[in-house]
């Protein structure tokens, strides 16, 4: 799964092909994939400026903006350092896009979730109390693309994710519009998991119709519990994946 998906469905200004971005989105996604331990120094800037071919002043430029991110500390006399995962600005849209090309860590995954839970299910809730006619027919809309789409992995994640923002969006919170980031790498990461042909989706798509009829009949507990329902299913998949490993 591309990290452009991400970027389309969060309609995020993507990468410029500027070299300096470039470099940066190259190191980042090493960063964010491990292959640089935390607290280990990275190459110097020969050396990052031999491997890409570019000037000192691009790669300068390049670690300036995964400083900017959290990902790097400079410290004159030693060296640029990867900073721990801690310090991350982890809801930064790149970081979050980085991850759908890494390996999944199950960490990681696990993390997202529990954001999920803690999230969507009253965005559901508030969804039923205060979504408009258009906000009912936007989550409708993107049922209807999830039960049509049988052949292409991409397009049903796409419209999966269109259903969550527009639940999202009806519950006219600004502070929940802002969590859509976490939402897409949760379900851009897990589907290489527990997705892998899309005919296989109706379950999840029959829980995804269940939330949107109680939203439109108003019904707010039932929304908020079905909802709960539809992201316990996606952990019981995500451990079936991995098995004991997964601490969901």
């Amino acid at each position: 799964m591309s990290e452009l998906v991400y970027y389309d469905l969060k309609r995020a200004a993507k990468m410029t092909p500027s070299l300096s971005i470039q470099v940066a989105r190259e190191l980042g996604r090493r960063i964010v994939a491990g292959t640089f331990e935390p607290n280990s120094l990275i190459e110097d800037e020969n050396a990052l400026a031999d491997r890409y071919q570019v000037s000192r002043v691009v790669v300068r430029d390049a670690v300036k903006i995964l400083v900017g991110k959290g990902l790097l500390d400079v410290r004159r006399g030693i060296g640029t350092k990867v900073r721990p995962r801690n310090e991350w600005i982890l809801l930064d849209d790149d970081v979050l896009a980085w991850h759908i090309t890494a390996t999944p860590k199950l960490e990681f995954i696990s993390q997202l979730m529990d954001v999920r839970l803690a999230f969507e299910p009253k965005a559901a809730r508030w969804a039923a109390e205060r979504a408009t006619d258009e906000d009912i027919k936007e989550i409708d809309d993107a049922c209807i693309r999830m039960e049509q789409e049988t052949g292409s992995l991409e397009k049903f994640v796409v419209a999966d994710a269109l259903f969550h923002k527009a639940v999202l969006r009806a519950a006219h919170n600004e502070f929940l519009n802002a969590m859509e980031g976490v939402i897409y790498s949760a379900l851009l990461v897990s589907v290489r998991i527990t997705n892998k042909d899309p005919r296989k989706n109706s379950d999840s798509v029959a829980y995804h119709r269940e939330v949107y009829d109680a939203i439109a009949a108003k019904d707010a507990d039932l929304a908020e519990k079905l909802t709960e329902k539809l992201l316990n299913d996606a952990l019981r998949r995500l451990k079936e994946s991995y098995g004991d490993e997964f601490k969901g």
